[in-house]
């Protein structure tokens, strides 16, 4: 489930649901300025990590959060944590990016 967090464009996109409430692929197309089969294939994470829904209607599907207070929390949680540790949103054990740098 971390791991769906930990992109920025899911992060993005889940950010989103949150804050307008259910939306279409092609809404969210519009809003991320992304891909279609971009946001397809992160909603599909999202969906199998459980932090997103899916309704079918017709010929569309609306997706929303899942569970919007736990996320919202959860984020609030790390925000604290590195508010507290001063660190980074970045790992640099975990981020080939920073690693090539050092």
């Amino acid at each position: 489930m971390l791991r769906g967090l930990s992109d920025p464009t899911r992060l993005a996109l889940l950010c989103r649901l949150m804050e307008v409430g259910e939306q279409r692929v092609t809404d969210l197309v519009v809003a991320s300025g992304s891909s279609q089969a971009n946001v397809s294939k992160h909603l599909a994470c999202l969906r199998g990590c459980g932090l997103v829904t899916a309704t079918p209607s017709g010929r569309e599907t609306y997706y929303a959060a899942a569970v919007p207070d736990e996320v919202s929390g959860v984020l609030r949680a790390v925000d604290v944590l590195l508010d507290a540790t001063g660190g980074s949103a970045h790992c640099e054990d975990h981020d080939p990016e920073l690693r090539r740098a050092r």
